[in-house]
């Protein structure tokens, strides 16, 4: 049988209390573990999962293993001493039957382009920001990039970042892997969403906004003159000047709790 999509995306906070989605991530946080398959209907583990479970988690007989096609789909599992897994039978929640479960997509989709920095801090964004929620994350190239990935360079670390989305997706169990994409220049961004929807992040910037879907974080030199004139809306992040690598995970921060409703726009006082 064919799977089950699941593409459509929340109309209501997915944090809402009591909702289907906080239940579900109740469910897959109590869990020992969660490793990505092709089919969460009879997952087959790879070499790679079975290191892990085995070696370095050292899983017991009956620890649940949360098994997730990374497009929404998962199920509940217990791990078994022959290196398998079984589907659970019993307990409560979400999939406590076994059966595959289906979340649909967040929405609307939210994007973080920023310009890599040297060292690992590129790979430390994209380990929070997938651990945030955010569902695009793309490297960028600007005027000022000290780091430029280009040609092959660019590819190999681009599937490094990948990896590294992968491995935080299942950590903290997210059930839709986000998109690592190739590196883009500076002129590509207004490509990225429609209209009003892609801002630059910039110390003397309005306060984000729930609709602006794509925010991109300049590198530590910040923007070119030519860059801040190109006509695209900047949003700041409050009066201190962060590191490009901080600005990045605070736009991540701030997009997905105005998606959930975990945050809103400040009132005036009334008195």
């Amino acid at each position: 049988m064919a799977a089950t999509a699941c593409s459509r995306a929340y109309d209501p906070p997915l944090a809402s209390p009591g909702g289907a989605a906080l239940a579900a991530i109740e469910v897959r946080a109590a869990a020992a573990a969660q490793v990505f398959v092709d089919d969460p209907a009879h997952p087959v583990l790879s070499s790679e999962n079975v290191h892990h479970l085995v070696r370095v988690l050292r899983l017991g007989d009956g620890e649940e293993v949360i098994v997730c096609d990374g497009a929404g789909r998962w199920a509940r599992t217990a791990w078994s001493s022959a290196a398998s897994l079984v589907p659970v039978s019993g307990g409560a929640g979400p999939g406590s039957d076994g059966s595959v479960q289906c979340d649909e997509r967040p929405g609307p989709p939210l994007t973080v382009a920023f310009a890599p920095t040297k060292g690992e801090r590129p790979e430390w964004v994209v380990q929070k920001l997938t651990e945030l929620g955010i569902d695009r994350i793309v490297p960028l190239l600007s005027e000022r990039s000290v780091v430029r990935w280009e040609g092959e360079r660019g590819r190999v670390a681009v599937q490094r970042l990948g990896r590294v989305a992968r491995q935080a997706a299942a950590q903290c169990r997210r059930v839709w892997l986000p998109e690592v994409v190739g590196v883009i220049p500076f002129t590509a961004l207004p490509g990225l969403a429609d209209p009003g929807d892609v801002v630059l992040a910039q110390l003397s910037g309005d306060p984000l906004q729930a609709g602006q879907q794509v925010v991109a974080v300049g590198p530590e030199g910040g923007w070119s003159a030519d860059e801040l004139g190109c006509g695209l809306p900047t949003v700041g992040f409050g009066l201190s000047v962060l590191r490009a690598e901080t600005a990045a995970v605070t736009a991540g921060a701030l997009m997905v709790s105005l998606r959930t409703g975990t945050v809103a726009p400040v009132g005036r006082s009334s008195g």
